[in-house]
């Protein structure tokens, strides 16, 4: 179906806000690694991808609005609150975990697999040829970088069941759980010196913030702006106080970081987000129920993970013809860098757009099933949820792995530390397969026995 009929068959009590809000997030993700990226070329001729918030710190302040990745998060948790609920009734009632697990996960990791595979296949290819490069070894390890948001997501997909449970017994107290963990996490980190506690707050900041998703879908986000006020202050007062950084993302070099491990300054930096996002909803549900705009939604929600995916290496590429143009890069933040932005935006956007015609298949969702068919398959597939947890959990390391670890150096094992075991490009694409693989198999409607 085109974007204008699936435009024309939106049911009548779609929350269409959720729909603008993921297309939203993402294109601000997007931009903001384009904008953000400062490619300079030393005398001896080697290209380095730098940041522009390092070159400018003064523009750091702008991470409070343009790090928006909480309120993608956040649309998940309403999102995937509202698809186990309906799969669960089409199933009686019946647990659905390993039906759920695939229907989230198809439109994410199919895709997914498709850019890892192109891009594993390329790295091979061009290290057995020789033709290793300055710019092309870059571009190999940064590529891979934003895969830790999808091994995020994993997670939260896979954690949807039990932590909806807990939602549904004790509303904003199961996200006050998950926000005190995250605050403890930091005490016993900064305060006290615990080693790799740290990373106990990928799981608490991001559920918390997931959580507020299924308060959304519930109706209980009633007080936005309460919640847009505490969460601001809270953050002003984080990083006033310190050890926290000013920038809500990751910077070269930093000992300390609000994104990796995420911290509370970050998660009240999702809960200010969220909050103004929420205040805003009435004008955004004027804007959306307006045909074109909604058209235009709906064309770039089909689209959107496949131009995350590829973003980068468009970045890459564009900047990779200039060099070889021997076009002079001028110096990031300086006033002719400025005036090149827009020209080098819509160079990026649109070979993106090329790679996402190319490659936009893989995130087609499939037919429906019928409801007959789901509960039948749910009655049949009920012994394939183990299969399906260890499905996502490689998926999810591997993921996240390679997002660390990158395409380049395969043959020479080039590795990296995930948590603490020590990974190589091959074994989490490896992974990657199988976690797919399994989650496809285990969640795959069978049609049940005479």
């Amino acid at each position: 179906m085109s974007a204008r009929d699936l435009a024309a068959a939106t049911p009548g009590g779609r929350d269409r806000v959720i729909d603008l809000l993921r297309v939203a997030s993402l294109g601000t993700v997007v931009s903001g690694h384009w904008l953000m990226a400062a490619v300079t070329v030393d005398d001896d001729g080697r290209a380095a991808v730098g940041n522009l918030l390092a070159v400018e710190p003064k523009l750091q302040l702008l991470t409070w609005f343009l790090q928006v990745m909480p309120v993608f998060f956040f649309v998940g948790g309403f999102s995937h609150a509202l698809s186990y609920r309906s799969l669960t009734r089409r199933a009686g009632g019946a647990p659905a975990y390993a039906l759920f697990l695939r229907a989230r996960l198809q439109r994410l990791l199919r895709p997914t697999m498709l850019f890892v595979a192109v891009w594993g296949a390329g790295a091979l290819a061009v290290q057995l040829a020789g033709g290793k490069g300055n710019l092309t070894d870059v571009a190999a390890r940064l590529v891979a970088q934003p895969l830790w948001f999808i091994g995020i997501y994993l997670a939260m997909v896979a954690f949807t069941p039990p932590l909806l449970r807990l939602h549904e017994r004790y509303g904003w107290g199961a996200f006050a759980a998950l926000a005190a963990a995250a605050a403890a996490v930091d005490v016993l980190r900064f305060a006290a010196g615990v080693p790799y506690v740290e990373f106990l707050n990928f799981a608490f900041v991001w559920l918390a913030v997931h959580q507020l998703g299924f308060l959304r879908a519930d109706g209980r986000l009633r007080r936005p702006a309460l919640l847009a006020a505490a969460g601001l202050a809270g953050a002003v007062a984080l990083v006033a106080s310190g050890p926290y950084p000013l920038s809500m993302v990751g910077m070269p070099g930093e000992k300390i970081s609000n994104m990796a491990p995420p911290t509370a300054a970050l998660l009240c930096h999702g809960m200010w987000l969220i909050g103004a996002a929420e205040l805003l909803r009435g004008p955004m549900t004027r804007a959306v129920a307006r045909p074109r705009v909604w058209r235009t939604v709906v064309a770039a929600n089909g689209v959107a993970m496949t131009a995350f995916l590829w973003h980068l290496t468009a970045m890459l590429g564009v900047y990779g013809a200039m060099l070889a143009a021997h076009v002079s890069l001028p110096a990031p933040a300086s006033a002719a860098w400025w005036l090149h932005v827009p020209l080098r935006l819509a160079a990026a956007a649109g070979v993106t757009a090329l790679l996402v015609a190319v490659f936009r298949r893989a995130e087609q969702p499939p037919a429906p099933a019928s409801a007959a068919a789901s509960a039948g398959a749910s009655a049949a597939r009920r012994g394939a949820a183990p299969a399906a947890a260890l499905g996502v959990t490689l998926a999810l390391f591997g993921v996240l792995g390679l997002s660390m670890v990158g395409f380049g150096g395969l043959l020479e094992g080039h590795s990296a530390v995930l948590v603490a075991v020590r990974v190589t490009a091959p074994v989490t694409v490896l992974m990657c397969g199988a976690g797919w693989l399994l989650v496809e198999t285990a969640g795959r409607a069978r049609r049940p026995a005479a």
